[in-house]
């Protein structure tokens, strides 16, 4: 799925953020978002990796895609209930 097009969807940009900061803004940001809205994570944290499919397994999201890029990371992640 890409950001681009008809399907498009939010890009949140959090390059620059160390851990726990991707984290603890991803959630604040799907906080705001209906369930089964998807959200593009895009992070320079090199943690992310870890740390954002945790995050959807504990929350309750859905890690649709994890897709390295040239500056470090995307995640498409679908709100759960």
């Amino acid at each position: 799925m890409s950001p681009d097009g008809p399907d498009a969807v939010e890009v949140y940009d959090l390059k620059g953020l160390k851990c726990p900061l991707p984290v603890l803004k991803t959630r604040k940001r799907l906080a705001a978002l209906p369930a089964g809205a998807a959200l593009w994570i895009e992070t320079t944290d090199p943690l992310a990796v870890i740390d954002i499919p945790h995050f959807c397994r504990e929350e309750g999201h859905t890690l649709v895609t994890t897709e390295k890029v040239e500056t470090g990371h995307r995640f498409l992640i679908r709100k759960g209930a």
